[in-house]
């Protein structure tokens, strides 16, 4: 493809296919696009593989604007470590930013009393804010 061969960026790749009416974004440009969801996901299955790396995997799956996969790593996360307030708490705000307001509230409630198991005040006290704001939103 002649803009790959002469150096373009990613971005300007995608405003180029997109200009042209192409909603699709090969799988070489989505791999260029996060090299680190790429190298994340060689890690799954081995023996690094764990909470953190799903929390890891689940933020980067947010920042490619990939739903799904990211609620998917992050509910792992927290399956594999119930006490991962940092977890909850993506969980819940990934699940509040989709509209999914109970189950975001039910998460950050998840959260708060993990982070109140492991005496994690900070966190605690934000997924409490969060919650209360949803509440009152909800309540509106």
């Amino acid at each position: 493809y002649v803009p790959i061969a002469a150096g373009a960026s990613l971005l300007s790749i995608t405003v180029f296919m997109r200009c042209r009416g192409v909603e699709c974004f090969p799988p070489i440009l989505a791999e260029m696009a996060n090299p680190l969801i790429s190298s994340l996901e060689k890690l799954i299955g081995t023996p690094r593989d764990g909470a953190l790396l799903r929390y890891s995997l689940g933020r980067e799956y947010l920042k490619a604007g990939e739903l799904e996969r990211a609620l998917g790593a992050l509910r792992e996360a927290v399956t594999r470590d119930p006490d991962y307030s940092a977890a909850w708490k993506q969980l819940g705000r990934a699940l509040a930013d989709a509209g999914r307001d109970a189950e975001a509230l039910a998460a950050w409630n998840s959260g708060i009393e993990a982070a109140k198991r492991k005496g994690d005040r900070q966190a605690e006290k934000e997924m409490t804010v969060f919650a209360r704001r949803l509440e009152r939103n909800a309540a509106r």
